[in-house]
């Protein structure tokens, strides 16, 4: 049997954030915890020190988070540190297990079964409303939106109102068709007697809200709550954990609003974010010491986050010594991009760096075809990560199947416009579709088809239809490595969690990353967590690049907005100047923390520096943020138009107590103060009480909520 460590050697294994993360009971704990600065660490190592000090009974504890790989390594960490009782598990796993142990006593029968073939109920109930056979790709969209529907608590009466406003689509299906097929769908699993994998969780929830007895007996069983990754969880899983918890404090959350980057799936940050709202009396502890990058990788990921001004999350400081400067190259076509990226990964095994330790991370899959040929044409081995090989995609078997069938029909006509005319045989247009999912995806790939020809025709100018093809099987039959035995191949989502020594960030331009249908605010800000993420995977070497256009020729893209002050000879966006008259005054207020001059807009409000640390207390923060939301919402405005985000973390800094105060903060104005000043000092002077709604509490306090 394994000894359990003494309770100093646990805690001499931690920094001083993650020390406090370990020691801190009692009271609500909200860790904000950067990429590779120990989160997995700092909460297992207090599950370990609390169970040492008596804080925790070990039996009593249940650690939830997303995958069965973060669980399976919560575990083994816990039985390292001599704690092998506490329960590790995913939020469904926990859910099924407490459904089937509750269900007959309460419910009067067995737990229905959790049915394998969710997949094959979707098809029929599609095929019913449309009454056609359902593509796999249109069947995969309708079961990732139907999940989010279910975790985001929206039945299937309200679904199309809801996809509406929040501009939600699923291949040419409308949203009123989605609702109908969502409705359909739930109606044959109760006449199959069956349940689906994000029916665990609505069944958990109604046991542990119906019934009194039976979420008594949960709280009794788990009276110390851990929750990881917590920026991922959805309005169903928050529910679940408030159900879980009741009024007990012994709960501690840990996350990164950084990484939020499954919002499109029913994750919501917000959870994360406002904790302090919710839980006044918590500890936000702020994990920053980055442990896996060199320093050079995180100045990289510091200054992706905040290109486009300041942004949620911690600013990380590097422990992982230096290492080489990161790699910015425009190359002239996606071709010569994947070639040069071949090259580069080439450089780097021969230099001993082993394959698997190595990856490529693209926006979407369509994206791999260029570099499964570059990495096959160099002999570096490599594997896909969470994706079927671009020549199995059923879309490009249809096509090549296509084009054989031309093979030699016109053999004196322009290649490329051959393989143009077969494609659009086959649906494919220049333009792409407005919407995404699986329509996109398609229209991707056979846009990767075509610039693969294009790309043949210009190193063979006189190649045949029939060369092209063999071209392409051989390209075919290279395409994977053995599993673990190559470089990675992934889209950014699919690479969350993961980290290389090597990692390549291609097609870094306008249109790919942010991806074209990103428009929204929000959806912008989430393709900048994206590809922040990217960077942060890296341990020491990085690459970024971009290309202007797809073959060379044709329509230009401009580099990705957010290496907008980061690549070389360029300035953040935040922090250019306009030239002329203007550009007389930029140095007329200074940096009241480093010194350093301003430049206009938000650092003038803030009076600092954007990455220059901040004097504002979190819960004064979160507390004018979430008053400002409910303001603009009852007068159905955006935030902004209340206060600015610069203006408001201004306020939270200056604390001003009177009008001539509040009135000398930049973005504030005498509008703004006769109407805003009232709930402005009433949050400022005041502490929300435990259990009170902030609207309430303002009211009471005479502010204007």
């Amino acid at each position: 049997m394994r000894a359990v460590p003494e309770t100093d050697d646990l805690l001499a294994a931690l920094d001083p954030e993650q020390r406090a993360v370990a020691t801190t009971f009692g009271v609500p704990v909200c860790v904000i915890a950067g990429a590779g600065t120990g989160k997995t660490r700092a909460i297992t190592h207090r599950i370990a020190h609390g169970c040492a000090i008596g804080a925790y009974d070990p039996l009593a504890v249940l650690a939830v988070t997303f995958t069965t790989r973060a669980a399976g390594e919560l575990r083994g960490r816990l039985r390292g540190l001599g704690q092998p009782r506490v329960q590790a598990r995913t939020f469904h796993s926990a859910a099924l297990r407490q459904a089937q142990y509750f269900w007959p006593a309460a419910m009067g029968g067995e737990l229905p079964r959790v049915s394998d073939q969710r997949a094959g109920l979707m098809a029929e109930a599609a095929g019913r409303q449309l009454n056609q056979r359902v593509e796999s790709g249109t069947l995969r969209d309708l079961l990732t939106e139907i999940s989010w529907a279910k975790v985001s608590n929206v039945p299937p009466a309200d679904y199309a109102e809801l996809a509406i406003a929040g501009g939600r689509e699923v291949a040419a299906i409308d949203p009123t068709g989605v609702g109908r097929i969502y409705d359909r769908y739930e109606r044959l699993k109760v006449d199959r007697g069956v349940i689906d994998f994000d029916d665990v969780l609505l069944c958990a929830v109604a046991l542990l809200s119906d019934h009194d007895d039976v979420r008594a007996q949960v709280r009794r069983t788990y009276r110390h709550l851990v929750v990881d990754e917590y920026q991922d969880v959805s309005p169903l899983q928050q529910k679940l954990l408030e159900l879980w918890l009741g009024d007990q404090p012994d709960l501690c959350v840990v996350g990164d609003p950084a990484q939020t980057i499954h919002s499109f799936a029913g994750a919501r940050s917000t959870y994360l974010t406002r904790f302090a709202v919710r839980h006044p009396n918590a500890e936000v502890i702020r994990l920053v010491r980055d442990y896996r990058s060199t320093t050079q990788v995180v100045d990289v990921a510091n200054q992706v986050l905040r290109a486009r001004g300041p942004a949620e999350g911690v600013k990380l400081v590097a422990q992982g010594g230096e290492g080489p400067a990161p790699i910015f190259t425009q190359a002239d076509s996606e071709s010569d991009e994947a070639a040069r990226v071949a090259a580069w990964l080439a450089q780097l095994i021969r230099d001993g760096v082993p394959p698997a330790d190595l990856a490529v991370l693209y926006r979407i899959h369509a994206q791999s075809p260029a570099y499964e040929a570059a990495l096959s044409s160099a002999k570096v081995p490599f594997t896909l990560r969470s994706s079927e090989g671009f020549f199995q995609r059923q879309e490009v078997r249809t096509a090549l199947h296509a084009l054989r069938g031309q093979a030699g029909a016109a053999p004196d006509d322009d290649l490329v416009n051959v393989v143009r005319g077969v494609l659009a045989g086959a649906g494919w247009t220049v333009e792409p579709p407005s919407g995404q999912g699986q329509a996109r995806e398609r229209w991707e790939s056979l846009a990767a088809l075509f610039t693969l020809a294009v790309d043949h025709v210009g190193r063979h100018p006189d190649a045949d239809l029939p060369h092209l093809l063999a071209e392409l099987d051989e390209r075919a039959r290279a395409e994977h490595a053995p599993s673990g035995a190559g470089v990675t191949l992934s889209t950014l989502h699919a690479a969350k969690g993961l980290e290389w020594t090597g990692v390549a960030l291609v097609g870094l331009q306008e249109g790919t990353l942010p991806f074209a249908l990103a428009q929204s605010p929000d959806q912008l800000a989430e393709e900048q967590r994206l590809l922040y993420v990217g960077v942060t995977r890296a341990r020491k070497h990085l690459w970024l690049s971009w290309a202007p256009s797809r073959t060379g020729g044709g329509q230009r893209r401009k580099p990705s907005r957010f290496l907008d002050g980061i690549r070389p000879e360029t300035e953040p966006a935040h922090r250019a100047v306009r030239s002329g008259k203007r550009a007389k005054s930029r140095h007329a207020v200074t940096c009241r923390v480093c010194g350093k001059p301003l430049a206009p807009g938000a650092e003038l409000k803030l009076g600092r520096h954007a990455d220059c640390p901040s004097s504002y207390d979190e819960h004064t923060w979160e507390l004018l943020r979430e008053w400002r939301r409910q303001e603009a919402a009852e007068a159905n405005l955006p935030a902004f138009c209340v206060f600015t985000d610069a203006t408001l973390m201004a306020i939270a800094e200056a604390r001003p107590s009177d009008d001539r105060e509040l009135l000398a903060i930049a973005g504030v104005g005498r509008s703004k103060a006769d109407k805003y000043s009232e709930a402005v000092f009433a949050i400022l002077g005041s502490v929300v009480p435990a259990g009170q709604k902030l609207g309430q509490h303002v009211a009471k306090s005479g502010g204007d909520v």
